[in-house]
């Protein structure tokens, strides 16, 4: 299930990837200004928080492998409107729809794999699909760079209808349910809170979740201007092609795939040693915000494309371990049966960065007096994110804490 749940996420990233690495053709085509396009990116987000807490709730009662089909079958057919002629509107309404279908495909994909492995054990699997976003786009980049190039921008969506419709075929065959039930919060802890629910707004004010909540907050900006500003940044502001911005697109990914997947590798080593969640989890992934943090104000002092590109890769990329800590430790102080839900609720708090991120972007460029001036001085205040979300981080995630606090008032 593991690899049938990777590939979801691989397609449901390449979705997002594919306005930003077609930025140029698009915006020539229906002449849009850079303020226009930044809210094309934006809009993808519009209700995509929303979405995400709605089915988060139905996930909570129905079986997540009929929840993980009904949306790749509805973002998929999603795309092919893209194939005929389309308007600054049209482009807008699509990725609005586009957003809603796919905002729960995060937190629903999660709660279903953690349907198949305790809470010791998730860190590598959460990391191996987290990649499914990286993989996704390192994957799909240069075959739909080369459709937009040689065929144009419009097919390239249609290719990934067409990917999102086969994966639907193969797992309305092979899609199963995990049965394993994780133990009630106050298990191990002393408290007497059973297999209750625990309130929302004890979970919700919870010192971790929302520490959680501020530090992939920052990093979800950074990831939303990936998706749509990167390929814009090499083309239009440092000069490369079509064709070789495109493929450079895929750097960020790679290294924040190496991140991930060491990083989670890591951390349930750690974990399995009986470091604390607070260590393990996260001081590890704050810390790592942080560095990405003080590594991307030096864009601004660069003047070589190569160098630029450099700062910018390990910069955004560095933090990525905190898309694994986000959902374990959201777990770690969840009942299961609560667990879809406040897995969707907390990822909406962290798209929100999604929502504004690319159209703020878009004003900076606009208003700078360069487009690249205004690229490097979006990418700083990134930086400066980054900074405060992982120092929130690094001082508020004491999952082990919470749950003691949160058994006590059961």
């Amino acid at each position: 299930m593991t690899g049938l749940i990777f590939l979801f996420m691989l397609i449901n990233f390449a979705d997002k990837m594919v306005v930003g690495l077609a930025a140029k053709p698009i915006m020539e085509e229906l002449k849009l200004s850079p303020e226009q396009f930044g809210l094309i990116g934006s809009a993808f987000f519009f209700v995509f928080p929303f979405s995400a807490v709605l089915v988060g709730f139905v996930a909570n009662r129905v079986q997540a492998r009929h929840t993980l089909l009904v949306m790749a079958a509805f973002w998929s057919m999603l795309q092919f409107p893209m194939l005929g002629a389309v308007s600054f509107e049209v482009l807008i309404a699509c990725r609005i729809l586009l957003g809603t279908a796919e905002g729960p495909a995060s937190p629903v994909a999660t709660h279903a794999l953690y349907k198949w492995f305790p809470d010791s054990l998730r860190a590598v699997p959460t990391a191996v699909v987290a990649q499914g976003s990286a993989i996704g786009v390192i994957a799909a980049v240069p075959a739909l760079n080369w459709i937009i190039v040689h065929h144009s921008w419009h097919w390239a969506f249609g290719a990934l209808g067409v990917a999102g419709l086969l994966w639907s075929v193969l797992w309305f065959f092979f899609g199963r349910e995990g049965t394993l039930v994780d133990p009630p919060v106050a298990a191990g802890t002393g408290g007497g809170g059973g297999g209750e629910p625990v309130p929302y707004r004890l979970l919700l004010t919870c010192p971790s979740i929302v520490a959680v909540c501020c530090t992939g907050f920052a990093s979800y900006w950074g990831l939303a201007l990936g998706l749509t500003w990167f390929t814009p940044y090499l083309v239009e502001g440092l000069g490369y092609s079509q064709t070789a911005g495109g493929n450079l697109s895929v750097l960020p990914w790679l290294f924040g795939m190496v991140v991930v997947l060491g990083g989670g590798w890591i951390s349930q080593r750690l974990k399995a040693r009986g470091v604390s969640s607070r260590v393990s989890r996260g001081i590890f992934g704050s810390t790592a915000v942080i560095l990405g943090g003080c590594i991307l104000p030096f864009i601004g002092f660069a003047a070589e494309p190569a160098i630029k590109l450099a700062i910018l890769v390990a910069g955004t990329a560095i933090g990525s371990t905190i898309y694994v800590v986000v959902p374990m430790v959201v777990s770690e102080l969840t009942p299961q049966p609560q667990r879809a839900a406040m897995l969707a609720i907390v990822t909406s708090i962290v798209t929100l960065g999604g929502v504004i991120a690319p159209f703020a972007m878009g004003i900076v460029v606009q208003d700078a007096a360069t487009h690249l001036a205004g690229y490097d001085r979006g990418f700083t205040l990134l930086g400066g994110l980054l900074l405060v979300g992982g120092i929130v981080g690094l001082l508020f995630i004491r999952p082990e804490a919470d749950r003691r606090r949160l058994a006590a008032r059961l």
